[in-house]
């Protein structure tokens, strides 16, 4: 049987995870990944020593190891400078995916193998199909639609892949909650945490504000430049956001959504919601930086993607134009795709990878 460490969060999807492979007869142990500590007293919980308490907790009513591996290193130069990085130029990067590939099955896969591990669990919802004689092993969207995760898996690499366990993907979320609650776990009523990855229950504009100095600029009417106001920062913005935007429409039933940022003019562009607002819906986009969990895609091909967590599979063509970069079009145009998001390539419910978007329209 293989060994395996399991990433226990703390929350009671990881805490499942290891209960169904100790069930399953594996020889396991849980390790908490320390990535964030707030020394720097930023707004908001960051609860990591709670979940600390509530991971052992789990351990010890499982009767396995428990340890804790301090990341916080790793993390701050792979993830936070990302993030952070990535606001500052004007684009909207995604911690969350990062944090998969770079920290839970990056460098904590990589403790796990030099500490005689095989493999990597953690409480995601997806499910992994064996390989089989002519396939990989591959990454399946988990079996309940309203918390698959497999988005936040596109940039997987197949070696990463090799080595990775999603035990409750098969499971909807009211089982999985019934199932702790029958074993009794320490936190099977815990709630869900809705945090940034690793750092905690915080406000992303409450984060950026202590790290990227505000810079105003105008916000101006897309259609014809007409100023409107000032923001205090196009890293606090994203496009679609509508809430917070800060200037009135003065016309009823009619509101006001961010359609663009004009890096050059340290400008908001803003227009009212409609399918013709300028910039706020598009029919194609280039994607670079691609990362598959398998073999790549054939070039000029049919394919399904989710443009952004929680959306559905929309059907696309998928067009490799260089060695980098691939082009992918629509059958129907979608809204608010932003520079520096994470789009997932899909076969059905099979994932096949991933790419940033670096040119949209």
């Amino acid at each position: 049987m293989k060994k395996i460490l399991v990433a226990m969060s703390g929350g009671v999807d990881s805490a499942v995870a290891a209960l169904l492979l100790k069930e399953q007869g594996y020889a396991i142990e849980g390790a908490y990944m320390k990535n964030w500590i707030n020394e720097d007293e930023i707004l908001g919980d960051c609860p990591w020593q709670q979940d600390i308490e509530d991971a052992a907790a789990v351990a010890e009513s499982l009767g396995i190891p428990f340890r804790v591996v301090n990341l916080m290193q790793e993390y701050r130069t792979r993830i936070v400078d990302y993030l952070l990085s990535g606001y500052q130029s004007g684009i909207t990067p995604n911690p969350d995916v990062m944090c998969n590939r770079e920290i839970k099955f990056g460098v904590f896969l990589d403790y796990a193998l030099e500490n005689g591990f095989d493999e990597v669990a953690t409480g995601h919802y997806a499910q992994i199909r064996e390989a089989t004689e002519t396939t990989p092993r591959a990454i399946i969207e988990g079996a309940d639609p309203n918390k698959d995760q497999t988005y936040f898996l596109a940039m997987m690499r197949p070696e990463q892949v090799a080595r990775a366990r999603f035990p409750v993907g098969h499971l909807l979320k009211p089982k999985l909650r019934e199932l702790a609650q029958k074993a009794e776990l320490p936190n099977a009523k815990k709630k869900d945490s809705q945090g940034i990855c690793f750092i905690g229950n915080i406000k992303m504009a409450d984060f950026l504000r202590e790290y990227v100095p505000d810079r105003p600029g105008p916000i101006l009417r897309a259609d014809d430049d007409k100023p409107l106001g000032e923001h205090r920062g196009l890293h606090y913005f994203t496009i679609g956001q509508r809430r917070g935007i800060g200037i009135p429409s003065n016309s009823d039933n009619d509101f006001y959504v961010v359609v663009g940022k004009d890096i050059q003019r340290n400008a908001l562009l803003v227009s009212f919601e409609a399918p013709t607002a300028p910039g706020l819906y598009s029919s194609r986009c280039e994607v670079s930086e691609l990362s598959f969990t398998g073999a790549p895609p054939a070039n000029d091909c049919r394919l399904e993607v989710k443009v952004r967590y929680r959306d559905p599979r929309v059907a696309v063509n998928y067009k490799q134009l260089d060695e980098k970069t691939v082009e992918i079009t629509f059958d129907e145009p979608q809204r608010a795709l932003a520079l520096g998001q994470i789009i997932a390539l899909y076969d059905g419910p099979h994932l096949l990878g991933g790419g940033i978007y670096t040119k949209i329209g």
